[in-house]
């Protein structure tokens, strides 16, 4: 991997710890292993440009994979099933690692290019979902407003466990945003 790629690995892994402002040149330096003149060479507009390639990367991955998720079975199930996706992270973390696309978010006085790329992500993330619940022959208007509260929702059960240091918001918010599709589909879930 090269200095590049190591870099914005890093940035996403502090970002989700951090957040933006606990996100430094020195920590990234030390997290990557990689030396202060590589950052410039690779992001001339250092920091700011460096946390927004790595939220434009975090939310393409996430966009891939929800991608792959939705375009087997039913929304409502992949709904279903998402606490446990989360699970891994916030409990392998000791529930200190979120969302980096939401702490580009929240970063804006640190990196306003960052936040921007997180609201194109957002919106994204929206039109993938709309999309799927369109195909599930949901009315557009009201498969944009589920895939708004399916976001967020999603993202705020995250960030209600992590400050509760328990997975409960995540599996009610799985669980009830499940039935809500479920309700909009007329498919029952078929995961818990």
């Amino acid at each position: 991997m090269g200095a590049r790629d190591r870099l914005i690995d890093s940035a996403i892994a502090l970002m989700r710890c951090k957040g933006i402002a606990g996100t430094g040149i020195a920590q990234l330096l030390e997290h990557s292993g990689i030396s202060r003149r590589s950052v410039y060479l690779n992001f001339p507009g250092g920091k700011s440009e460096l946390i927004a390639e790595a939220t434009r990367t975090a939310g393409q991955a996430s966009s891939a994979l929800m991608r792959t998720l939705t375009s087997g079975a039913d929304l409502a199930t992949v709904l279903a099933a998402f606490p446990a996706m989360w699970r891994e992270v916030v409990v392998s973390s000791d529930f200190t690692a979120g969302c980096p696309v939401v702490a580009a978010a929240l970063g804006r006085s640190e990196s306003p290019e960052a936040a921007d790329v997180a609201g194109a992500t957002f919106l994204e993330w929206e039109g993938i979902l709309a999309d799927r619940l369109e195909a599930e022959a949901v009315a557009p208007d009201t498969a944009r407003s589920l895939a708004t509260t399916i976001v967020a929702a999603v993202e705020g059960a995250v960030i209600m466990s992590l400050a509760t240091r328990s997975t409960e918001p995540l599996e009610r918010a799985g669980k009830q945003l499940a039935e809500l599709v479920a309700v909009h589909t007329g498919k029952s879930t078929t995961a818990a």
